[in-house]
């Protein structure tokens, strides 16, 4: 196992702004954490909503408790699926305290052990009342240090769900795959160029290219929106 974690901590909100259609984003303050909770079972389905059931089905299932994220299943085939919250922006975005941000997620093992710890451990720091100048202080340490580094080969998870909210801009976006990789040239991928359908986002602070593939149809196979 890697011995280096990975944050996404850019990959749901920042790439997603960049990418959707123009809007004034509110600038949120942090709101009392009963807002960003939901109940148990509506987190579960939701959950499971990232992915197709072949997938999510047999998913290990995280969901916000009140230190952090806990185990409401134990999954079969490698693959994680929880529901991020606002703070898995990027540390400067505007809506890095929105209650209303519900992004389902499904990452596989190698996203599992190197990407998702670091957004584990922000939702513990969040949990335990510190402040945005306090979660920013300690994700840089944690860069610096190694503790938070590049993500594994083959990195990747799916957000296919329609029920997802990702933030007030992006609303349900579109259906997408999402891979992980140390930095890398995005027109390496072809993305971001014109007619190109893949998206590339490179964080400024994180050892991390985000590689989006969206993709027509939701989780449950209705057709998503035709339009970038």
């Amino acid at each position: 196992m890697p011995s280096r974690r990975s944050g996404i901590a850019y990959a749901v909100a920042a790439a997603l702004l960049s990418w959707s259609p123009p809007a004034m984003a509110a600038d949120y303050a942090r709101a009392p954490i009963a807002q960003y909770q939901t109940a148990r079972a509506d987190e579960i389905a939701l959950a499971r909503s990232a992915a197709p059931a072949s997938i999510s089905g047999n998913a290990t299932v995280l969901v916000l408790g009140a230190v952090g994220y806990e185990t409401a299943a134990a999954g079969t085939n490698g693959f994680t699926c929880l529901v991020f919250r606002s703070w898995g922006a990027t540390l400067d975005d505007p809506e890095f305290w929105n209650p209303k941000v519900r992004a389902p997620i499904c990452l596989n093992a190698a996203a599992t052990r190197t990407v998702l710890p670091e957004y584990l451990k922000r939702s513990a720091w969040v949990l335990a009342g510190q402040d945005l100048p306090a979660i920013r202080t300690q994700t840089k340490a944690a860069i610096a240090s190694g503790a938070f580094g590049p993500p594994a080969v083959g990195a990747m998870c799916y957000m296919m769900s329609k029920q997802g909210y990702l933030s007030d801009k992006a609303g349900h976006w579109h259906p997408h795959i999402m891979y992980f990789l140390p930095k890398t040239d995005a027109a390496s991928w072809g993305a971001n160029l014109p007619g190109s359908p893949m998206i590339a986002f490179v964080d400024p602070n994180e050892p991390v290219t985000t590689f989006f593939a969206p993709v027509p149809a939701w989780s449950d196979g209705t057709m998503g929106p035709m339009e970038m």
